[in-house]
């Protein structure tokens, strides 16, 4: 089931992306800054597949010194998230999607740190019921180009 629905949304973000501007960036910037006060560090990703673009989020936020960090997945299949420059190069090391990684990372690490879990997703990706198991991990937040 969870494979199908990732296939549908694939090619629905194919179909209908659309780029984030400039104005919807500095909103989310300035809502992660007043709301969640006491973040320093902030884990992105690098966009594929038409995902949301959250690389200019995470150049605003740099900004305003924020330590970005990025995830590496290591040969054991473990997911960490390391500081991230800018300037660093990037080596491509992404698995599939379905893998996990982020679910057991949070599993691993929530007990030792207070993780907030914000999801970007575009309006056209919201479903009415997802199928879920035990181990999928609760976003705390999402927020799409339409709606924080």
């Amino acid at each position: 089931m969870k494979k199908i629905l990732r296939k549908k949304l694939l090619d629905k973000r194919k179909k209908k992306y659309i780029e984030i501007s400039p104005k919807q960036t500095f909103i989310i910037s300035e809502l992660i800054k007043n709301k969640y006060k006491n973040i320093k560090v902030i884990g992105g990703y690098i966009p594929i597949n038409y995902e949301y673009d959250c690389l200019n989020l995470l150049r605003a936020l740099k900004k305003k010194n924020y330590t970005i960090c990025l995830p590496v997945i290591k040969k054991n299949f473990q997911m960490n998230f390391y500081k991230y420059s800018f300037k660093d190069p990037l080596r491509i090391n992404r698995l599939g999607y379905g893998g996990g990684f982020y679910d057991r990372y949070f599993e691993k690490n929530s007990n030792r740190k207070k993780i907030v879990k914000i999801g970007l997703a575009f309006s056209f990706q919201k479903i009415k019921k997802l199928p879920i198991n035990k181990f999928d991990k609760k976003l705390d937040r999402v927020i799409t180009e339409k709606k924080i």
